[in-house]
């Protein structure tokens, strides 16, 4: 049963056996004027934040038929349908009239993949005008985890993972860092996996699922623990964000419908938006179920 979250153990037991330490020289041996006691008590409060802070709580994880999980702990800060206005260019098409660029988020190439919901590379979204829908829409949902949240994130359902890519700024080696809660931290230091449906003959499906660790002006460390080609189960560990930060999911909108209030749909019950646990709350139910 894990407790903490792999890389938690070293700081916590290392702060807590100084701590003692600390505290057993100033009863034993020399307080020196309390400092030693102080210090002591500093590196016990300080163990305390990090066991917090990388707490890892098993969880029930839903068996209900064609589900998605949620990917993190946290309030929702809004559910919207999207459609693909671009991409990132191939090395062929990087020179054409056809790419745009952004100072801070790179080069993107006008025309959208031919199936946006195949997520086989980054693409560029905007929201869809009611009454344009199109079976080529996504919903995201957005998740907005504060440092006191649980920062482990899980998979959304039972796949494989076939892409996984780190983004950062244009000619930056790290960043930006826009605070997690503003829309636009979307395109700060993120890292983009991108999950196939696995059926329980272990066969892919065609469905295809995109969760992106978004890292927020404090968090400035995203850890994967998977990689491309590995097996998931729905609700399985694989990755964490350290610190306030950001989780995305997108899903087909011809085959998930959200299941959760966002903070923007400005439901009275929800002012901040729904509270999701990861591998534990039902973010998207299947469609027309």
């Amino acid at each position: 049963m894990p407790l903490l979250a792999h890389g938690g153990k070293t700081p916590v037991y290392t702060t807590t056996a100084m701590g003692i330490a600390s505290l057993a020289v100033a009863a034993f041996i020399n307080p020196l004027g309390h400092l030693v006691s102080l210090v002591g008590i500093t590196l016990l409060m300080l163990s305390a934040f990090l066991a917090n802070f990388f707490r890892d709580p098993d969880r029930p994880i839903p068996k209900d038929a064609g589900i998605l999980v949620s990917s993190a702990d946290g309030h929702v800060m809004f559910s919207v349908r999207e459609r693909a206005t671009g991409r990132r260019p191939s090395s062929a098409e990087i020179e054409t009239e056809r790419v745009e660029n952004d100072e801070l988020t790179g080069d993107w190439f006008t025309q959208p993949l031919d199936e946006p919901s195949s997520f086989v590379t980054e693409q560029r979204w905007e929201r869809v005008p009611v009454g344009e829908e199109s079976d080529g829409d996504v919903w995201r949902i957005a998740v907005f985890m504060s440092p006191l949240d649980v920062h482990v994130n899980r998979t959304p359902l039972a796949s494989t993972i076939a892409h996984m890519e780190h983004r950062t700024g244009k000619g930056r080696r790290r960043g930006p860092f826009l605070p997690a809660f503003q829309k636009e931290s979307e395109y700060n230091e993120r890292v983009r996996t991108v999950f196939i449906a696995t059926g329980e003959d272990g066969n892919e499906s065609d469905t295809a699922i995109e969760v992106t660790q978004i890292s927020g002006a404090l968090a400035r460390t995203i850890v994967p623990w998977s990689e491309p080609e590995m097996k998931m189960r729905r609700g399985q560990r694989y990755g964490m964000i350290r610190l306030g930060s950001r989780v995305d999911i997108r899903a087909p909108a011809s085959r998930y419908v959200p299941a959760v209030v966002g903070a923007e749909a400005g439901d009275a019950n929800y002012p901040k938006g729904e509270y999701v646990y990861a591998g534990k709350t039902i973010l998207f139910s299947p469609f027309g179920k």
